[in-house]
Order: structure tokens, then C-alpha cells, then sequence
């Protein structure tokens, strides 16, 4: 295997997955990312400008199995591998049980939870192949903690960790780890988008709603996108070689 090594971002045009982009791109890989967007000009040209670099980028839709297996092996043919995945696709979107849209339901689970199976069942044979592999699934507090309208995000996100955990023991005699990490509330742009909502609708100034979220903590401060980066470098490195079948809770002292 080389030493350069090749890492699949999924979802990687904002948030987190963005900043993992970045953190994989200054420490020496290949970073290519797959988004929905991923043929879009624009999308494209910010992704570029944000990094610094003409990052790879194509289209994905994690939903699709022809999508991923068509993703994946034009990576495998320009790079000759894959040696770490990291799942950051997924939606959100808020409803109450009853009266639920299948929809609704239906985009959590597809996206967030089967895309990221589909995902790991196309890059995993190269993997234990090459007896080294990475697997990073992002998933939330939300795996652990219910919260009212919130039934799809839940049981998607808290399928990941069952996910995770079979991937792990399938992958642990080949040297391929699986572990996923569990953030309460980052300053990300879906966040961002949500105190403009709040803030509009309740009227009050944009400053309180932002507070009101830094509070929900016992820190009182967001986490950053770049700190769950960090974290998602350092499992996929030589040295988190013994960290799989784990969930990491990134929640600052918090339960949501």
C-alpha cells in the first residue's frame, strides 16, 4: 500500500463533513467527496475556494446502491484504493409521530442509516483485502437520547450504532476499525440556520437565540466543526488502530 493514503468524505460540502475534508486534505491524502451536489459548478468552485485546493468531487447519492458502487469504483480505479471512509451525509428534518410523512421518515432512514450501510458494504472487501481500513460514521447524541419530533433522527442515528458494531467485529481480524461519533449541537450552517428561524419567529435579537443554544451545554459554548475534524483524524490514523466498536460522545457535558 502506499504511504498516501485515499479518504472518501460523504456529504462533504458543509459542517462537518466540510471541515473533515480539510483536516484529511492538510494532513497529506487523497481526499475525494461525494455529495448530491457534487456536479454542481458552484458547489464545486465554493468547495475548491473553501479548501484551498482543486479537492476531487463527484455526484453521490448514498440512497442509490448503483450510485455508490459506481462512486466507489471510479475512486478504486484513480487511486487504487480506498483506505478511509467517512460517513457525514445525512438530513433533518422535525415531525411529530402521529400524523408522521412517510417522507420524512423514510429520507432519515434511507440517508442517514442505509446509505451509510451501502457505503461501508462497497469500500469494505478492498479494506480487509489490504488488511487496513478506517471507518468513521458520524452519527449524534440523538443516538442515545430521545427528543420530541424527532422519531426519524433518532432511530436513524441510533442505527449506527448497531451498524457500527457488526462492521467492527467483521473487521477487527483484517485491521479494519469502525467507530462512530456522537456530537451534541455544532456551529454548523444547518445550526445557523435554525437561530434564523427561531430568531424570526420569536422576534427576539438574533445574539439571545444563539445564547440560548451555547447554554444548552454545561461548557456554554458550541462545539466547532474543526474539533470534531480533529477527532476524525486521529481515529483514522495509525495510532486509533485499537479504538473500533466505540462511540464517541463529543456533547461537552450535555445530553442533547
Amino acid at each position: 500500500m502506499t504511504s498516501q493514503k485515499t479518504a472518501i468524505v460523504t456529504g462533504g460540502l458543509s459542517g462537518m463533513g466540510l471541515a473533515t475534508v480539510k483536516r484529511l486534505h492538510r494532513d497529506g491524502m487523497t481526499v475525494v467527496v461525494g455529495a448530491r451536489r457534487g456536479g454542481d459548478p458552484d458547489a464545486i468552485k465554493t468547495l475548491h475556494a473553501d479548501v484551498g485546493a482543486a479537492i476531487e468531487i463527484a455526484v453521490l447519492d448514498v440512497r442509490d446502491s448503483d450510485s455508490v458502487a459506481g462512486f466507489v469504483d471510479r475512486v478504486i480505479a484513480d487511486h487504487g484504493s480506498v483506505d478511509i471512509l467517512v460517513n457525514t451525509a445525512g438530513v433533518y428534518e422535525e415531525a411529530a409521530v402521529i400524523d408522521h410523512p412517510d417522507k420524512i421518515w423514510d429520507d432519515h432512514i434511507d440517508t442517514n442509516l442505509t446509505g451509510t450501510f451501502k457505503m461501508i458494504r462497497a469500500v469494505m472487501p478492498g479494506m480487509v483485502a489490504r488488511k487496513w481500513g478506517r471507518i468513521v460514521n458520524l452519527a449524534s447524541v440523538a443516538a442515545h437520547n430521545g427528543m420530541p419530533n424527532n422519531a426519524a433522527y433518532c432511530a436513524s442515528k441510533a442505527g449506527l450504532l448497531g451498524l457500527g458494531r457488526c462492521v467492527s467485529l467483521e473487521g477487527a481480524p483484517h485491521g479494519v476499525t469502525c467507530v462512530s461519533i456522537s456530537p451534541t449541537w455544532v456551529e454548523t450552517e444547518m445550526l445557523k440556520r435554525f437561530v434564523d428561524m427561531e430568531t424570526a419567529e420569536s422576534g427576539e435579537p438574533r445574539a439571545v437565540i444563539q445564547a440560548k443554544y451555547e447554554a444548552s451545554n454545561p461548557q456554554g459554548a458550541l462545539v466547532q466543526p474543526d474539533e470534531i475534524a480533529d477527532l476524525i483524524a486521529f481515529l483514522t490514523s495509525d495510532a486509533g488502530r485499537a479504538i473500533t466498536m466505540e462511540d464517541i460522545q463529543v456533547n461537552a457535558g450535555s445530553l442533547w
